[in-house]
């Protein structure tokens, strides 16, 4: 039996399937060719247990041995530790590894998310503060858009670092956001053809397929 279990919700509405965070911890899993099982809990009835894992409530949590990690960054860095196939054995290029990770949580995703909360909820106000959020994005991911015109990958191989970032990028995608910024969607493009990717994509969307 595999020691790695993630933990995710049995079922979600349709409109975040396939954007689940419990995404970027397969897609480590399946690109580092670790042995893993699937359990769940209840999306509707978050008890004491689900917060002993997660403090927020929210999904995924990963259970090495007698250890349970929250927060996806804290996972793919966990999983980096395991297998140079996420993470490179070098220190410096460790180094630039988690640089990239943490950019992406911190300078890409924060911009990101209050935007794709709003496109989530179909809200079309037009207000100051929404035309602020919208070019706090625009600014970063111009900064994006400079790195990756000229990299294949964030570092010289592909990375628990691409797998982040990739992730933020593609939600942003989904909403059109990434119209103007021809070099990350290549970069996603280029990431979501990875079979690693593929499987673990259509592995969540039968997961939450098969609660309806």
């Amino acid at each position: 039996m595999a020691d790695l279990i993630l933990t995710t919700f049995d079922w979600v509405p349709e409109l975040p399937r396939g954007y689940v965070r419990d995404m970027r911890v397969r897609w480590a899993l399946e690109e580092a060719g670790l042995d893993y099982r699937v359990e769940s809990v209840p999306f509707g009835d978050r008890g004491a247990e689900h917060f002993a894992h997660q403090p927020f409530g929210q999904v995924p949590w990963l259970t090495n041995g007698d250890r349970s990690i929250f927060e996806s960054g804290a996972i793919l860095l966990h999983l980096g530790e395991r297998s140079d196939a996420l993470m490179p054995a070098d220190r410096s290029a460790r180094t630039e590894v988690i640089e990239w990770l943490f950019a992406a949580l911190n300078s890409v995703e924060a911009a990101s998310l209050p935007w794709t909360i709003f496109k989530f909820s179909g809200d079309v106000t037009e207000t100051p503060g929404r035309a602020h959020l919208d070019e706090f994005l625009k600014a970063r991911l111009r900064h994006m858009e400079t790195v990756l015109a000229g990299r294949e990958w964030l570092t010289p191989t592909f990375s628990i670092a691409d797998i982040m970032m990739a992730d933020v990028l593609r939600l942003i995608d989904r909403f059109e956001g990434l119209l103007e910024y021809a070099a990350c969607r290549d970069y996603v493009e280029r990431a979501t053809s990875r079979p690693a990717f593929q499987k673990a994509y259509a592995d969540q969307m039968a997961h939450f397929a098969a609660a309806d």
